[in-house]
């Protein structure tokens, strides 16, 4: 691109002629309208499915979140039926995707647009925000894709294409670039179709331009790209440093009647008297969830004890015989998790307070409950049965 440059502290900036311009945002946006993916969001400007797929989108492959986002929409079609529904049967549709922080954001939202807005989403900037679980990004997304708004998104796959073009070095996050690659997004921005710009540029990022290896030979705006030129694709942008990864070891008890039927723990400090070992309450999700414990050094030991606790087995749990299952693995942001379950066969389930009792099947296909990814790796583990 021929540009005019200029310097913002170590950032190069590009400063591109009219006719430049014009000619990367027509060839980036006649790309998007000719090769864009057909994804069920993209059909229609209803603001309500916009913010759904932004929020479920966040931290989440494409096509993990397509068949979520179908079932949540069969099952709460509207703002108006997302903020009256239980908030455990928003979590029990959401039950999956991880990252609960969001359901939850994302009922109280619809709850303030329903009492705030009479159930349409706000069109200004500063209601957006005002919104839980909505920051600068998403409020740029929606009010551009489904209003028009001439707002420039800039996501991670935008300030990696705003990166390369720009040839900027270093962490993206770190000394203010990212409010310079803002910056670089708004001038970009082609205000005649900011639905499509917005969407043409994180598709870019999202197919082409990608972290590693991108499609540089069949990109539509490869000649403007200053990384390009320099041989720089693979190392910009420059990798964040990742906080050191936590280890953690659970033992989880599955209680198992003759029927088939399991035991469950209500969500952690959903009653007055929480029964949730104190270092698991982070890593359930707020949901329904087996006994479990942080082990310290003997799992068989110290889950008898937390069973006894409860009131289940007898003093120190002595009474219970446990069989191994195989042992599972978890992800939580930066823990990673061993999960050791073991199952504990009983004639009749314990009756404990707020516990609920389900069949082991369900947890695994459909559970009634919200439950999450960690609860149905066990019940997994519990159908394959014990280890030989």
């Amino acid at each position: 691109m021929r540009c005019r440059w200029r310097f913002v502290g170590e950032c190069r900036v590009a400063m591109p002629e009219r006719l430049e311009l014009a000619k990367f945002r027509r060839q980036l946006l006649g790309w998007f309208r000719k090769f864009h993916r057909d994804l069920p969001w993209r059909r229609d400007k209803d603001p309500y499915r916009i913010w759904l797929s932004e929020i479920m989108l966040q931290q989440t492959r494409v096509a993990a979140v397509i068949p979520f986002y179908e079932r949540f929409l069969e099952r709460f079609p509207d703002i108006r039926a997302l903020a009256l529904a239980p908030e455990a049967e928003v979590l029990r549709m959401w039950s999956g995707l991880g990252y609960y922080s969001r359901a939850r954001n994302l009922q109280r939202a619809a709850q303030l647009i329903v009492a705030e807005h009479g159930g349409e989403f706000p069109r200004t900037v500063e209601a957006a925000l005002a919104l839980p679980g909505i920051g600068s990004y998403t409020a740029a997304a929606i009010l551009s894709i489904a209003f028009g708004g001439k707002h420039a998104v800039l996501d991670g796959n935008v300030a990696r294409v705003l990166a390369r073009l720009d040839g900027v070095r270093g962490d993206l996050r770190e000394g203010g670039r990212w409010q310079r690659l803002q910056k670089s997004a708004d001038n970009l921005l082609e205000r005649k179709s900011p639905s499509d710009w917005n969407q043409a540029m994180m598709e870019l990022g999202a197919m082409i331009c990608t972290p590693r290896s991108p499609e540089c030979l069949v990109c539509p705006v490869t000649e403007f790209c200053l990384a390009r030129k320099l041989g720089l694709t693979e190392v910009i942008p420059e990798k964040r440093k990742k906080r050191a990864t936590v280890r953690i070891t659970l033992a989880a008890a599955v209680l198992l009647d003759t029927r088939g039927r399991t035991l469950l723990l209500p969500p952690p400090e959903a009653t007055g008297k929480n029964a949730t070992h104190e270092e698991v309450a982070p890593l359930v999700s707020k949901m329904w969830h087996f006994p479990m414990v942080s082990v310290q050094k003997d799992a068989v030991v110290e889950l008898r004890e937390f069973l006894a606790g409860l009131g289940v087995g007898g003093a120190k749990g002595g009474k219970l015989g446990m069989e191994p299952l195989s042992r599972a693995r978890h992800a939580v942001t930066y823990r990673a998790i061993e999960i050791l379950p073991y199952q504990v066969m009983v004639e009749r389930l314990p009756r404990l307070d707020e516990t609920r009792t389900v069949m082991l099947a369900e947890l695994v296909s459909r559970s009634t409950l919200a439950v999450s990814n960690l609860t149905r790796k066990i019940a997994q583990a519990a159908l394959d049965g014990a280890v030989p």
